[in-house]
């Protein structure tokens, strides 16, 4: 794991594109990786901007996002993707910081945590919550939009192609890549409980009027994503 960015650290990093109503989507690059990570921001009903898995972007990318709202919330997914945590939490000090409970303490190693998933507040078009049969390590973000919902996930699901070169070779090797997917890495680390955490990604899979499943890693799942996700589902 990368030690976690205390200045303003941009990497490369692709355009903010927007996915669908109130979310847009970021893909940047890791430290020494050719593995991608992947930013999300929705913007509550109440206009405040929820920024999950936070990347640290360039000026012209950053004005763009603060032109869609006030900061109000970095949603930490778990104790492994807070590369850029710090220093957001510095360049946002009114923001909340939040983390998943059972991730609180690794991520409070880095920047100061306001709550947990249960204290984010109540809205109409976003919530969290954390996923069962993780110990409350990992969660997901639920966006509600007029073009259907949108369901944030991060380690427990990835949609990785097979990547060139020996690293690709040794991403394929650890079964992370090659398309939706659980992953072995989640399978051992991730996953305390796999029939509770299959249950809560088939419920997931049945969000009415799903539109789109953005991962933390690579590409958005968008074609069948229901069908997808409970595919997924049912390797555990």
């Amino acid at each position: 794991m990368a030690k976690a960015h205390a200045t303003w650290t941009v990497l490369a990093h692709g355009p903010l594109e927007k996915l669908g109503d109130d979310v847009w989507r970021v893909e940047g690059a890791l430290p020494g990786m050719s593995m991608k990570r992947v930013m999300t921001i929705a913007r509550r009903a109440d206009g405040q901007l929820v920024v999950h898995n936070a990347i640290a972007l360039d000026d012209a990318a950053m004005k763009t996002l603060d032109a869609l709202g006030p900061v109000g919330f970095i949603v930490v997914p778990n104790g492994y993707h807070r590369l850029d945590a710090p220093a957001f939490a510095k360049r946002y000090p009114n923001a909340r910081v939040l983390a998943p409970r059972g991730a609180r303490a690794k991520v409070g190693e880095v920047t100061t945590v306001h709550g947990d998933y249960g204290d984010f507040p109540a809205d109409a078009r976003v919530r969290l919550e954390h996923i069962d049969g993780t110990k409350d390590a990992e969660g997901v973000m639920i966006v509600e939009g007029a073009d259907g919902a949108t369901l944030v996930l991060n380690d427990i699901v990835f949609n990785m192609p097979h990547l060139p070169g020996f690293a690709g070779l040794v991403v394929r090797a650890l079964g992370s890549s090659g398309g939706p997917r659980v992953t072995r890495i989640a399978r051992m680390f991730l996953i305390k409980d796999k029939g509770a955490a299959r249950a809560h990604l088939e419920r997931l899979a049945k969000t009415p009027r799903l539109a789109r499943i953005v991962v933390s890693h690579h590409e958005v799942i968008a074609d069948a994503p229901a069908e997808t996700l409970a595919r997924v589902a049912a390797t555990l």
